[in-house]
């Protein structure tokens, strides 16, 4: 009784009852039709009553594969509820314009054009999903660069949410196009896994690969807190990336310096209260005069990595919404810092729109993406422009 009466999961089934009175009034024009829509309205608030609100964990395949059709029916379920408020705003269109002729048309039809579209829509966003993430190159201007870092490539990784619906074969992918990249650096800022080491630790295997000039980097992000952040710690460094943990790595050229540091995620503290974000530790004063570059997997720790004097941010977490009507409310919620490059007075912030997916493996309006920053100075910036 206990976990009915949780505030989300109340909250989430009353959102989920009032989408399936609506759409099943406007669609369904038989009992088994509306029992037929209850059934994908029924798995989508099955994982989180399960699993999220009832703390299960997912050990098998068997729960991987629920997650994986609740998340299909979110997606789709989406895309129905969207399109079928689209055919009403154009009945009502047609009724105040006096178009009877549509009207009866919209009517006849219009149910079954929203099944269509809904589908279809669906159908583009698995396909530009699992295509695989396309490579970006970001050119970015930094004031003070010292001449042996200009050009410094770094490969970035971000929100590969390894789990119910991207695997070895998607990682393996991720591999091979950032190794061709010969960069400096490779970062992974978080997210990558949704689930524990001992289902996952196959599918993560190919991450043991990447290859990097200097080094290859991880900080936490929510979800590998969720995860076990612990085990999943240990099972990183087994597989030879460097973990900061609001601490930071030093490199040196030729008398000019450069701070990466990373941050563990504010979902962190809920496990292990206390522990939360240190820009302010991960900066490393006592290293002098340097560049300093913060990998924070959320965007809004920006305004504390300007204060702690971080010249560029790397973060992820936004996925950029990943499809409409999301990509409005991460606007909304994240702004300025939704995806790609911006500004927080004299600090760049880079966004990483995702490398995978969370939740329905759907990209409609964005795209997953593996980036390549490349360092370089203002001066030179302003002389090729």
């Amino acid at each position: 009784m206990r976990r009915i009466l949780n505030p989300f999961l109340l909250t989430l089934s009353a959102i989920l009852a009032a989408g399936y009175a609506y759409v099943a009034w406007r669609l369904a024009s038989s009992p088994s039709a509306r029992w037929a829509l209850a059934l994908p309205f029924f798995m989508v608030w099955l994982v989180p009553a399960v699993y999220w609100v009832g703390e299960r964990e997912s050990a098998t395949k068997a729960d991987e594969l629920l997650h994986a059709v609740s998340y299909l029916c979110m997606g789709w379920l989406n895309f129905l509820v969207l399109f079928t408020l689209a055919c009403d705003a154009l009945l009502g269109i047609a009724w105040a314009a006096g178009a009877d002729r549509l009207l009866a048309l919209l009517d006849h039809v219009g149910p079954k054009i929203v099944f269509a579209a809904s589908f279809g829509a669906l159908a583009i966003g698995l396909l530009a999903a699992f295509r695989g993430p396309r490579l970006r190159r970001v050119d970015i201007p930094l004031a003070g660069l010292p001449p042996a870092f200009e050009g410094l490539r770094i490969v970035q990784i971000s929100d590969l949410h390894v789990g119910p619906t991207i695997g070895a074969r998607y990682v393996r992918r991720v591999v091979e196009m950032s190794n061709a990249l010969d960069a400096d650096l490779v970062v992974l800022t978080g997210d990558i896994v949704d689930g524990p080491v001992s289902r996952l630790a196959p599918h993560v295997a190919p991450l043991s690969l990447l290859q990097a000039r200097e080094c290859v980097v991880f900080i936490l992000g929510n979800h590998d807190c969720y995860s076990g952040a612990g085990q999943w710690i240990i099972h990183f460094q087994t597989l030879g990336m460097r973990v900061l943990l609001n601490e930071h790595l030093l490199f040196e050229r030729d008398g000019g310096r450069l701070v990466l540091g990373g941050v563990v995620d504010p979902a962190l503290g809920l496990g292990e209260p206390g522990q939360g974000p240190r820009p302010d530790l991960a900066a490393a004063p006592e290293a002098g005069p340097a560049v300093r570059i913060l990998l924070a997997h959320n965007p809004s720790l920006a305004p504390r990595a300007q204060e702690a004097g971080f010249d560029l941010q790397l973060s992820g977490h936004t996925h950029a919404g990943q499809f409409f009507p999301w990509t409005l409310a991460v606007r909304m919620a994240h702004a300025p810092h939704v995806s790609g490059l911006s500004r927080l007075g004299r600090m760049w912030v880079y966004v990483n729109a995702g490398t995978g997916t969370w939740g329905p493996p759907v990209r409609f309006g964005t795209e997953p993406e593996l980036t390549l920053l490349r360092l370089t100075s203002a001066a030179a910036m302003k002389e090729t422009t």
